[in-house]
Formats: structure tokens, sequence, C-alpha cells
């Protein structure tokens, strides 16, 4: 379920006294009901049916009154509690005394906002904080001096035709390993360079490399530079991978030593790359996309330097601009926040502050969030939901009727091997040796990107941290980690209308019931299938249990391809780009109705049913709950961009899709053949 970018703009200073800060505090976010029992009744609109329309049924009112914050390309529950977070994380931030030991997180954490909100110095400063990086890049004297650039530049600003990462090894999941996959482009996907849909969005990307390198003052003809950047980056989206073909783990997975590699895609050393960027320590390298690899290689040895170097100076550039002067701002929202996503308006510079420093020291504010905010309680309830989650698809795999004996048992133990992690880490990152100065905002940056990449560094080779979260505790998300066959959810999450401890249950089974379930069936969806129990990348199914589990996939995917959006007739989901997490959903549905029904007997007693609330059985508030959790707005903008890039369908989908292949909800709702959403029993999608 899961991009960060920071941009700018003009607000007073902050006065240097805690006093002051606290008169600017917002009030600490408070949980709120959805409604008398977790559910919004005033968000319905019973005029319509059920199965014509259940999103308009359930949040049709909400959608008539409901609107998208200017300072936001979307709008919905996810936003509206990563809103009350970031309320949160400010009021942690704006509480803190000027008189924090010196050296501490906590005195950290306040020279970092102090820094992003000292708009005097940094208007002052203007461009010059770029200089001294624009200078390197100018120095370059040939392709060998630029190879060697760009692996020093992994730790600072910058863009690389090869990106490399340190994570755990999908085939020895106890170690970390270096992996390099396709980079380079600057637009959000490959097709934005190559469909003439997004030629617009090609063209306007033209002009603003224009003003960026004019802004910068880089030399030469900022017109002929941007055309050669766009002809170049053209060149290099024609050699990527889609984000589809991408998502085969199978197929992403490469080891080569380097000298391999090096052999593989001649034209760019790779072993001078590697030992610039500190990474020549690695005997193995997981190359993503292979057959990309030597085409880059071979751009890059056909690209003039000229032209390698004003690409890198834009890319630097672009980077840095959201913690430049407000001219660099303002540039860099009106083209990435106002044109490619529809926002109107940018986010006040407090909240990008709140953001730059979550960026910076995430787990020291995860730790101060998490003390004010999660309640104990919160963590033992949603243990308890996770065991009967489980218990549920435990069930579903043991009475599947399609699937083998030999592969159940596989199945079984997987999921008896799965970790669950809970609202914080066990243990915190230690930031002692991150430098921070209250009127350094550029610095501050770039020490942090050193600072971690650093960190990043110390993995390599070494056993995996099983104890480490790939989420801070105030984030609004949850994820799935393949390789540590393991399930997390942050704080944050656990929240209405996701989660209410005192709600009545069916709403919380199906909100972040559904959320648990989703997160589970991952382990199972089209990629997360292929890792065993302990993380493995390796076939475990026998070939008759995976051509039937492809067919139900496939067919799934063509029901998602076939949802039309009215604004945006000729735009439309991209079945092997969302599948995962469109198999997740339909798990999630059915997992947290499952484990309703089994929370209801061991507190009723077997076959009694639950109490009517508002006229509404438990099997239907299920429902509610579920699609109550995925009511949202998006600009169009912004949506064909989610629709192109994103892994996830739109919410409009989700809060109604997965439904249509679950028996029980045609039962709950009496939805009937004629009904538009109704699909005939051998046309549902029935895999976990």
């Amino acid at each position: 379920m899961t991009s960060r970018r920071l941009a700018l703009a003009a607000l007073a200073i902050l006065a240097a006294t805690s006093a002051t800060l606290a008169q600017t505090t917002p009030p600490a976010p408070q949980m709120h009901r959805m409604g008398p029992w977790g559910f919004d009744l005033t968000g319905m609109d019973t005029s319509i049916k059920p199965g014509d329309d259940f999103t308009a049924y359930v949040s049709g009112g909400w959608l008539k009154t409901a609107t998208i914050p200017a300072d936001r390309s979307s709008y919905g529950a996810f936003v509206e509690l990563r809103e009350g977070s970031e309320k949160a994380v400010r009021a942690i931030l704006e509480g803190l005394s000027q008189a924090e030991p010196a050296g501490s997180d906590r005195a950290k954490l306040t020279s970092l906002l102090k820094s992003f909100m000292n708009t005097a110095e940094i208007e002052k400063r203007d461009a010059a904080p770029l200089q001294p990086v624009l200078a390197s890049i100018k120095a370059i004297k040939d392709k060998a001096e630029f190879i060697t650039w760009l692996g020093k530049a992994q730790s600072s600003y910058g863009i690389n035709l090869f990106g490399a990462g340190i994570s755990a090894d999908a085939k020895n999941p106890d170690y970390y390993t270096l992996g390099m996959r396709q980079s380079g482009l600057g637009l959000p996907d490959r097709d934005y360079y190559l469909t003439e849909k997004f030629a617009k969005q090609k063209a306007a990307y033209q002009a603003y490399i224009v003003k960026m390198l004019g802004m910068s003052g880089w030399e030469g003809d900022p017109e002929k530079a941007a055309a050669d950047i766009v002809a170049f980056e053209t060149k290099i989206a024609e050699a990527h991978w889609t984000r589809a073909q991408s998502r085969d783990r199978d197929k992403t997975y490469n080891a080569m030593t380097p000298d391999e590699l090096a052999a593989f895609a001649p034209g760019f050393d790779f072993k001078s790359f590697l030992a610039a960027a500190s990474l020549d320590k690695s005997p193995k390298i997981i190359v993503g996309q292979k057959s990309a690899f030597p085409k880059l290689a071979e751009i890059f040895a056909a690209t003039d330097l000229e032209t390698l170097k004003a690409w890198e100076a834009y890319h630097v550039t672009d980077e840095a601009s959201p913690l430049l002067s407000q001219r660099f701002v303002d540039a860099n929202f009106e083209f990435k926040g106002k044109f490619l996503t529809g926002q109107p308006q940018i986010r006040d510079r407090i909240k990008r502050g709140v953001g730059f420093v979550e960026g910076s020291m995430g787990e020291a504010v995860g730790r101060e969030y998490v003390a004010q905010y999660f309640p104990p309680e919160s963590k033992a309830k949603m243990e308890a939901l996770v065991a009967d989650i489980t218990a549920a698809l435990h069930n579903r795999i043991q009475h599947l009727e399609w699937m083998t004996p030999a592969t159940k048992e596989k199945a079984l133990a997987k999921l008896g091997k799965f970790h669950v992690k809970i609202g914080y880490p066990v243990k915190w990152r230690d930031y002692t040796a991150l430098e921070v100065a209250p009127d350094d905002l550029i610095g501050n940056a770039l020490r942090s990107r050193k600072f971690q990449y650093a960190y990043e560094l110390s993995k390599l080779g070494q056993k995996v941290d099983k104890d480490e979260w790939g989420m801070t505790p105030q984030t609004v998300n949850a994820y799935y980690s393949s390789t540590q066959n393991e399930i997390v959810f942050p704080a944050a999450i656990l929240q209405p209308p996701f989660f209410d401890p005192d709600a009545d249950p069916a709403i919380n089974y199906g909100g972040i019931g559904g959320v648990i379930g989703h997160e589970i069936t991952h382990g199972f969806d089209d990629q997360g299938r292929k890792s065993d129990g302990d993380g493995v990348l390796t076939d475990w199914w026998s070939l008759e249990d995976s051509q039937k589990f492809e067919v139900q996939a496939f067919k799934l995917g063509t029901q998602y391809e076939s949802y039309q959006f009215k604004t945006l007739p000729n735009s439309r989901i991209i079945a092997k780009l969302t599948m995962g997490e469109n198999i997740a959903d339909l798990g999630g549905a059915l997992l947290g109705l499952d484990a309703y029904h089994t929370f209801l007997a061991r507190t009723l007693g077997a076959g009694k049913e639950a109490p009517v609330l508002d006229g509404f059985t438990g099997d239907q508030r299920v429902f509610l709950g579920w699609t109550q959790v995925w009511r949202s707005l998006a600009r169009d903008a912004a949506l064909q961009q989610q629709l192109q890039t994103d892994s996830h369908s739109p919410g409009t989908i989700r809060s109604y899709a997965p439904l249509r292949n679950v028996d029980a909800w045609y039962k709950a709702f009496n939805v009937q053949p004629g009904d538009k959403l109704y699909l005939a029993p051998e046309d549902r999608v029935h895999i976990w």
C-alpha cells in the first residue's frame, strides 16, 4: 500500500522561542468516531441500489459534499489521517524546548525545522548552495571523470542511468546484497516520453528544464541543452522496461559479479562507478532489468559529454529546488505540483517543513509520536485481529478446491512463518553521527543523505536486521515484505476509519481487518507467492497449481481493465501493473469477513447472529467498513499519473471491485441479475 518530494512557499520565520512556537502550534489530533458505531451514516446515499453502485450507496452523500483541499491532488481516508499525523508531528516539533541538550535528537529536530523555516537566510543565499555541486560537474573533463562523479554522488544530489541500492538478497534473505536497476528519467514514467497521450507533459518538461538551467546559472544555451536532455532521456525511456515488466521478481533477479556486469554492458565503466560509490567490495550484484543494461550503457557511450553534464546539472537543480529560494520553489511546484498532478496550491511552508524533518530523522520523530499518540491497548487489539485474519486464511487454504495437497502444505507452512510488527520498532535508529545546523538547510539535507547512505553501506554483506522497519510509526500505510515474510502496521494507520478500539467490531474487521488481510494476501499474490516461508525466492508450487492460479489472476485483471473513468475516457487500469494489489484487495475483503464470523462464534456462540445496528446486519457492516476506507476523490491529472505509474488501483475502484467477486456480498445486499455490478457466479474470481 504505499514518494517523497518537498516543495516550499513563503512564510514568516518562526521566532526562536518556545513561547512563540506554542502560539502557532495546532491542537493535537484526537481519535474521532466515524458515526455512532464507527460508520458514517450521514455519508450514505440510500436512494441508490447497492447492486448498481455500491460506492455511491455507501459514500454518495460524502462524495457530493467533500472537496479536495487546494493543497492536495487527492482526498480521502488516507489523506485525512496523513493530515492528522502531520498535525501531531507539528505539535511535537513546535512543542520541543529551545533548551534541549546540545547534540540530542530533540535538539536536532528543532534545528532541522528552524533551518527550513529560516526564509530570510534561504532567500539571501538564493542559488548559491547549488554552486559547489554545479562547479564540480563543470570541472569534469571526460567520461571517466563523469562516471567517478556519478559514483560519489550516490550520497548527494544527482541522477544516474543505473540506480544502486542495498537490500535483502531475495535468494538468500538473511543477508544484505547490492542491487542495481534501470534509472535516468525525470518524468514519472517511460510512456511520458514515448506516447502521444503525454505529448503535452513532455513539452512542458522541456520548458521546465530550460527554466531550471537558466535559474541555476548553468553555462551555455539552456534551450539547446534542454532539447538534448529530453532527446537523451527519450532514448533511455526506449531502453527501459515497463513498470509492469519490472514487477516480475523472477526476471528481475539476475546475479552477476562486477566483472560479468562490465562484460555484459560495455560502454559504462561499472568498476569505476562502484569504487567511487564505495560499493566495490560487493562480490555479487543483483541486476534488475537485465536487457536494459547493455542498451543504457550503449546510450551513455554514444552521448556527448556536454549533454551528460547538462543532464546532471538539471537534475541536481531540480532535486534541490524545493529547498532553495522562492523562485526555485515556485518553478518546481508549477510544473511538478500544479501541472503534473493538478494541485492548485502549494502546501504551507510549515507543513513542508514537518515533512523535511520527518524525511531527515523519521524514527526520532516516531519515538516522540508513539509516546504521545499511540495507546498500548490498540496494539493488543490489533494482535487479536491479526490472529483472527491469519486463522481465516489458514482455513481457506485448507479448503481450497483448486490447489493440490502438496502445494497446500507448503502454503500453510509459509503462513505459519509470518512475522507481525505493530505500531513501532522495538529499537530506534541512532542519529548521533548526524550533524545539523539551524541556519543551513541545504547543508542539513546533504548531511542527512550522507548519513543515510553510510547507514545503508554498513549493511552490505551483513546479516539482515530483522527488527528494522521500512516505515516510520507516523506513516499512514502498511506493507508486506516478501524477503522477510512479514506484515507491518505503523501506529498512524490504527485510527478511524481503519481502526477504532471502541467501534462496532464489524467495522474494524471490514476496515483494518481488510487491510491486514490485504497485507497477508500479498504473501500469496502473483509476486509474493514466489517466496517461501523463509523469504527465499523459489518456486514451491506445482505446475498444475501455478497454471490454475494464473487463469484466475488473468480473469481478475480482465475485470479491472474493463473499468472506465468518466473524465479520462482514454485511460485504463493496467492489469499487470496492479495485479498484486488487486489480488490482495480481494483477499482482504474475504478474510475480513471470515475473521468477523470467527469473532462472532467466539463471543456470541456458534450459529448466533450479530445484532442489527440501524437496520444493517453484521455482514453488511463489514462491507460498509471496507468501502468506507476507500472513499476518495482525485484530480484528473493526478488520477492519470496514478493509472500510469501506481501499482494500486484508484480508491474509487478498490471500494467496490473486489466485492463483486465475494459471494457473501451478493447475499448481504440482495444483488441480483440485472443490477449493474452483478457478476454471474461463473464469472467471479476465486483465488484465496
